[in-house]
């Protein structure tokens, strides 16, 4: 039983976001993007620290504190059900945060009036290549970079 709900409780937390820029989120579908163009100077993989909204420390409690509190007596399962509840919020935090860890990279990029950008963004299908042409589209305060189709590109 225990297995099960920890199961349970990592599966729900890893699908709770990405950041991949194969994805686009719901709430940016039919909206208008900027496009700019774009040189790949360099890019260097780099890791997204894992989030701590408090969900599987929540979780991780409330396991903790049944599983605990059903070992022995009233008042043991009480005792042990608070001790339970704290190492199952730690866990729970522990979890949330491994399993929403993302490998990404950063592209630093030159636009073409010279200005220089540098995008975080998870790991995607692309492997960059510095002075390749790529495109910076950004919706709605995000920004991602994808590769410039071949009419765009200019050698």
């Amino acid at each position: 039983m225990k297995k099960l709900l920890m199961a349970t409780m990592v599966a729900a937390l890893a699908a709770c976001s990405t950041t991949s820029p194969d994805v686009i989120q719901r709430g940016d579908a039919q909206r208008l993007s900027q496009v700019q163009d774009a040189t790949v100077l360099s890019w260097r993989p780099v890791t997204v620290d894992g989030s701590q909204s408090g969900a599987g420390a929540v979780t991780g409690a409330v396991v903790g504190g049944v599983a605990g509190g059903s070992v022995g007596g009233h008042r043991e399962g009480l005792v042990v059900g608070v001790l339970g509840a704290v190492a199952g919020a730690a866990l729970g935090n522990a979890v949330e945060r491994g399993v929403t860890k993302e490998q990404a990279v950063e592209i630093i990029v030159q636009l073409r009036n010279g200005e220089r950008r540098a995008i975080v963004q998870a790991q995607g299908n692309e492997n960059w290549q510095s002075g390749e042409p790529v495109m910076i589209i950004t919706t709605g305060g995000k920004a991602r970079v994808v590769r410039a189709p071949a009419a765009t590109r200019t050698n």
